[in-house]
């Protein structure tokens, strides 16, 4: 089953660049899955600021600058990864490094087409 990693974190545009350290986390992270096969993508965005948000009311397109979620945390990329379970999605997601630097992880399963 395919999971999606959603990850947030507290923006802050003026963040200092990570440490060799953190960034060494991120690249184990990133070749043990590669290793094991269970990353089919991966992207990091932009920051939230450069978001445009589509709505429609009454017919109309509305286009709005920013995120949709007014939140202190924002989306700042994701992994789409192979999980036999939840369980394995849990403990692939427990292992980010965001996690350490105060971020959070959503998994959501992917709803297959044709599936239920």
């Amino acid at each position: 089953m395919r999971y999606l990693l959603l990850i947030a974190n507290v923006e802050n545009g003026n963040a200092a660049p990570p440490s060799p350290e953190v960034m060494e986390a991120w690249e184990r992270y990133m070749g043990d899955l590669h290793a094991t096969g269970k990353l089919l993508a991966s992207e990091r965005l932009r920051p939230s600021t450069t978001a445009t948000t589509v709505r429609q009311s009454n017919g109309q397109t509305l286009l709005s600058d920013g995120p949709f979620t007014e939140s202190k945390e924002q989306l700042g990329g994701f992994f789409l990864i192979e999980a036999e379970h939840l369980d394995e999605a849990v403990a692939l997601a427990s292992r980010l490094p965001i996690l350490a630097r105060g971020g959070s992880v959503e998994i959501r399963p992917v709803w297959e087409q044709g599936g239920p």
